[in-house]
């Protein structure tokens, strides 16, 4: 299976600059099957057209709560975290095909019906697919922090996203983020703290609301950090209402 061939190629339509860099990724026969034959089922198409919106209600056979994890990686997150509240819906977006495909397999094998995934970029997802005050909840875990200075304009939280993001998000959902990089949660503070949109980040390690203590796993990228002495930073959002 060749880049054209894959579901969402994300490579498909054109946008600005990208907060992620496209690696090449060798799958697996099981990842290739996983493509396939479970696509279909728990794999959202590309958009033929411009402005396609979901609808949502449709897509899952229910209405419900629905959270987006953008960057799952392997879907570690995403998984554990759906399988631990089956009263939600979970969207995954990702750009990477084996990781994907190994998401995809274990969504199989854990026999979960609230998962769904977009193989694209997530601002496109977030501009054209989802409908306004459409998500309760958006997760961002261990996002590229971009350590050189001239490459900080790649960082995924900059005031338009922040503002896009806020239009998608219910009066009452959450922005949940966390990184290794002290640098990048600065900038993520100050961005939050002046966008008009937020509450005062809250600590969930110091909270018995949602984040880690509901389910949050410690993800690959976050290990690696830690092996390398990094501190975790960790903050939930709150959404003012309008």
């Amino acid at each position: 299976m060749n880049s054209d061939e894959l579901p969402g190629n994300p490579e498909s339509r054109p946008r600005g600059i990208r907060s992620y860099v496209l690696r090449a990724g060798r799958l697996t026969r099981a990842q290739e099957r996983a493509l396939a034959e479970l696509w279909p089922r728990f794999g959202i198409p590309a958009a033929t057209r411009e402005h396609e919106t979901l609808d949502l209600d449709a897509l899952f056979g229910r209405s419900a709560p629905r959270i987006l994890e953008i960057g799952i990686g392997n879907g570690a997150a995403l998984l554990s975290m759906a399988a631990r509240n089956p009263d939600r819906d979970y969207l995954g977006a990702e750009v990477h095909a084996p990781g994907i495909g190994h998401c995809l397999l274990e969504i199989e094998r854990l026999g979960l019906g609230n998962v769904r995934l977009f193989m694209e970029d997530a601002v496109g997802v977030l501009r054209e697919r989802l409908p306004d005050h459409s998500l309760a909840g958006l997760h961002l875990f261990f996002p590229d922090p971009w350590h050189k200075k001239r490459h900080h304009k790649r960082r995924l939280v900059q005031p338009p996203f922040v503002e896009l993001m806020a239009g998608k998000l219910t009066n009452d959902g959450y922005f949940h983020v966390a990184t290794d990089w002290p640098p990048y949660a600065a900038h993520i503070a100050e961005v939050l703290a002046t966008s008009g949109h937020f509450g005062a980040g809250i600590d969930p390690a110091h909270s018995s609301g949602s984040g880690s203590g509901s389910g949050r796993p410690l993800t690959r990228f976050e290990a690696r950090g830690q092996r390398l002495g990094h501190p975790i930073w960790e903050r939930i959002y709150p959404r003012l209402r309008d």
